[in-house]
């Protein structure tokens, strides 16, 4: 079981560190170069269907608001986010993906997709629902330690 570890921890480390170089570099080569992986996960935080306030989103990314705002001006200054006043409460802001901030987070999803696709490809139903349980295991650990 020892040696199981090792090599589960191998590949853990190995995919965390390949999955951010790999999104890093395909950015870099994209018509989105001038994003930075960290614009590149807040925008996805934002998402693209339910529109966000500052708050929200930041606390998903675990950072504090000011962090994020600076982010945010960048992503508005580059056309990526827009900050939408609420119709409810004109001083509630929300934060919400443009054209150009949607089309770079399907192309972001993309990459995500085919990624679990690869990794379920030769397993069958029963092997993806150990997979998935094993996930599961692992996310709710790190959500108790953060």
């Amino acid at each position: 079981m020892e040696h199981n570890w090792e090599e589960l921890n191998t590949y853990l480390v190995s995919i965390f560190n390949d999955v951010l170089s790999i999104e890093e570099n395909e950015l870099k080569k994209s018509q989105f170069s001038d994003l930075t992986i960290t614009e590149m996960h807040t925008l996805d935080a934002i998402g693209m269907y339910k529109k966000k306030t500052t708050t929200e989103v930041a606390k998903e990314l675990l950072v504090t608001v000011g962090t994020l705002t600076t982010s945010i001006n960048r992503l508005v200054k580059k056309g990526y986010v827009d900050r939408i006043r609420s119709e409810d409460d004109r001083r509630v802001v929300k934060l919400a993906l443009t054209k150009k901030g949607k089309l770079v987070f399907r192309v972001h999803q993309h990459f995500h997709r085919e990624m679990v696709k690869r990794a379920i490809k030769d397993l069958n139903d029963d092997e993806q629902e150990v997979f998935l349980r094993a996930l599961i295991n692992l996310y709710s650990y790190l959500e108790e330690i953060k």
